[in-house]
């Protein structure tokens, strides 16, 4: 079986990939190929920080490795938070990130957002780059134990549930994730 590595700490996302990834490919994270150095996140874009985390994998452990950077663009707070999505109240607590973004869309109507997720695959030296959307609105109060990050107040389009009401199964079909992730695996195919 093919290994590649996820230049990620977060268990979730980790999970989340082995379960779209079925058993196709061994997946390892960075705690697996003993990395604990704190990879910088310092682009202005998606598509930056993804190739600077699988770079610095590639580069200094010589394995092919892909990166995400994922973010909550809402309309209405001109795509904030964006790239700081993790960190935008100041901390990485997802319970602070969520409330600083109710408090700024109180009384606003436009709740559109979206989910962007950039997937960057170093292999072979080389880089590629995968993108997937998924549209939505914000809550206007978290729903949902399920997830993490903004998924309690994250309504996919066409969908009356948030991302944290739906099991991993569902949630791994029309991601933002997902569907980047898609194209990554019909490129590696």
């Amino acid at each position: 079986m093919k290994k590649l590595v996820f230049a990620t700490n977060n268990q979730h996302k980790t999970d989340e990939i082995r379960h779209a990834l079925n058993g196709q490919y061994e997946i390892l994270n960075l705690e697996d190929i003993g990395c604990f150095a704190d990879i910088p996140e310092t682009a202005d874009t998606f598509e930056g920080n993804a190739t600077l985390k699988s770079g610095f994998v590639y580069e200094n452990y010589n394995l092919d490795c892909f990166a995400d950077d994922s973010g909550l663009e809402i309309d209405a707070l001109n795509n904030e938070p964006g790239v700081y999505s993790a960190r935008y109240s100041g901390s990485r607590d997802s319970l602070e990130n969520i409330n600083m973004v109710l408090a700024k869309l109180e009384g606003i109507h436009n709740r559109k957002a979206r989910f962007k997720t950039v997937i960057s695959l170093m292999q072979n030296g080389k880089n590629h780059l995968f993108e997937g959307v998924i549209n939505g609105t914000i809550r206007t109060a978290l729903s949902g134990a399920k997830g993490f990050g903004y998924d309690p107040i994250f309504q996919p389009e066409g969908y009356s549930i948030t991302f944290a009401e739906m099991d991993m199964a569902e949630k791994n079909k029309i991601s933002h994730r997902a569907l980047a992730l898609q194209k990554m695996i019909a490129f590696l195919k």
